[in-house]
């Protein structure tokens, strides 16, 4: 058996300056670097086709259901209808797909910096996506979200029922993606039922990260609704947020949502149900804790 310890046989990443966890590298299909980025997709034994970016972990053919679907089900649930949403980030094609489930759905306009994760996906990321990339549905646009956010969709008039943020971390380019102020340009795009979904961090590895987005968020929305799942390719429970002034998923009665499934018809889910929709909003003491301070 070959000893997975070695450096040059495993990918390593770091949740904080204490952690992190690995993985095998497998088979490098591609890398490069784009005036964005460095990425890297492998096929690897236990996720299959895997994608990072700059050393982080982005999306797998095998469990990247764990992550789009809590992220888009839960807040797309709790509306009536959802027709039109926005993606910033999530060149991947994932959040997509989930949002082409529902039969509503007229629009989605994803809003992706760096073209080249389109075309990695497009290439190798199809169990990721399912097609969603080239749905009728879809409006592409290879371009900054944070200009995109402040000036286009204004001028455009835009309007949208869920603003999806689908994005690295917090640091580098993406810093200004998680700011108050942008908060607030995301919320000023949405319609009366509209929210925003978006990933907060590893509360155990990164904690005062999530304390500081659920304050920020509760600075600029009346409801927040953080949630926790455990995502097997970023090695932690990951946390995520549902955030709006109008609606809120967490009121949501069990039977209400087994019909919306149903009315809807979200059969082929892998992760989100009824069951899993309720248990994301009850938290242990340490999370309650966090998420309050």
């Amino acid at each position: 058996m070959a000893d997975l310890t070695k450096s040059d046989a495993v990918m390593v990443e770091a949740l904080n300056e204490y952690a992190g966890h690995y993985l095998s590298k497998g088979t490098l299909l591609e890398s490069g670097e784009t005036p964005f980025q460095a990425y890297e997709v492998w096929q690897t034994p236990h996720f299959g086709k895997l994608f990072r970016l700059d050393g982080y972990f982005m999306t797998s053919e095998k469990d990247e259901f764990f992550y789009h679907e809590n992220l888009i089900h839960l807040p797309c649930i709790a509306m009536t209808a959802p027709e039109r949403a926005l993606i910033i980030g999530g060149g991947d094609g994932g959040s997509a797909d989930e949002l082409f489930k529902y039969p509503t759905m007229q629009e989605v306009v994803l809003v992706e910096l760096d073209g080249k994760v389109v075309d990695i996906a497009r290439e190798h990321l199809e169990c990721v996506h399912n097609g969603a990339l080239n749905d009728p549905r879809l409006t592409l646009r290879i371009e900054d979200g944070l200009h995109y956010v402040r000036v286009v969709a204004p001028e455009e008039q835009k309007k949208f029922d869920l603003v999806v943020l689908d994005l690295t971390d917090p640091i580098g380019p993406a810093e200004a993606l998680y700011t108050e102020d942008f908060f607030a340009q995301c919320k000023a795009l949405m319609t009366e039922q509209g929210a925003m979904t978006l990933h907060l961090g590893a509360p155990v590895y990164q904690a005062d990260r999530v304390r500081e987005l659920v304050g920020r968020l509760n600075n600029v929305f009346a409801h927040v609704r953080p949630h926790f799942h455990y995502i097997p390719l970023y090695g932690s429970l990951w946390g995520m947020a549902v955030a709006s002034d109008h609606i809120d998923p967490a009121t949501l009665d069990r039977d209400t949502v087994t019909q919306r499934i149903a009315d809807r018809g979200l059969d082929k889910l892998q992760y989100y149900n009824e069951d899993t929709h309720q248990a994301a909003f009850m938290y242990p003491n340490y999370l309650r804790e966090l998420i309050s301070s």
